[in-house]
This record gives structure tokens, sequence and C-alpha cells, in this order.
């Protein structure tokens, strides 16, 4: 028998966390979307080489492209990647067009808050998110 398990229940431990988006931001909506990685970025965020401290998404031409995340070098590659190249977001179609709708609005922006793993595979968690002022 399989174990119980809650819905919200993400699983996993986190690979990265995004510190400073919960205390500059004002959290409106978040989604689980997966990131499509080349082999040697999977294996160095499974070692932890990954950071989300600059990083943002956009969407552009119906698709969601994840920017400015850092991932390090794997040490055992033999050809590595480029460390902050965009980085394509797997979204449903519907989410998608939601989110073209959302972001255009003033002020609202995506942004990453964590990656985790949730059973094999590498999940982002992304948030819709407008900038609070700073007095």
């Amino acid at each position: 028998m399989g174990k119980a398990r809650r819905k919200d229940d993400t699983g996993g431990r986190n690979l990265a966390v995004n510190r400073t988006a919960r205390r500059n931001y004002e959290i409106e909506e978040t989604w689980e979307v997966g990131l499509a990685l080349l082999g040697s970025e999977v294996k160095a965020a499974r070692e932890g080489r990954i950071q989300l401290k600059d990083a943002f998404a956009k969407v552009r031409n119906g698709e969601v492209w994840l920017h400015r995340c850092h991932i390090g070098p794997y040490s055992h590659a033999q050809e590595n990647h480029e460390p902050e190249r965009p980085r394509k977001l797997l979204m449903h179609a519907w989410q998608i067009r939601r989110l073209i709708g959302k972001t255009e609005r003033a002020g609202y922006t995506l942004i990453p808050l964590r990656v985790y793993l949730k059973g094999p595979w590498i999940k982002l968690e992304l948030a819709l998110a407008r900038g609070r002022e700073r007095h």
C-alpha cells in the first residue's frame, strides 16, 4: 500500500530558496512548474549549485522563460552549460494564457520562490507578485 499524502504536500527537498522574494514582493498567486534543463544542469542543481537571487520569468511568444537563474558548472562534466542562460518553464497552455493577462497589469511580475525535487523531477514554484513600496 502506498503512503497517504496530503494534497498540498510537495514532498522532496529544497534545492534553492529565494529568501528575499517574500520580503520585497507581495505574493498574489503561485504555480508549480517544470524546468527544461540540460543533463549537466540537472546534476549541478542536485548538488545544490543553483541560485535564485535575481531571477525572474517573462512570457515571450506564448512560452514562459526563466532569466538570471544561476546554475553553476557540474564538477564531473566534460562539457558544461552556460550558467545564466534563459531556461524554458513547462506549463499548460491555459496557465500561460492566464499569466499573459495578469503580467500585463501595471506593477506585476513573475518571481521564482524555490526550486525543489518532487520525485525524480526538478520543479520550480513560480509566483505572480507585485513590488512592495519601500519607505
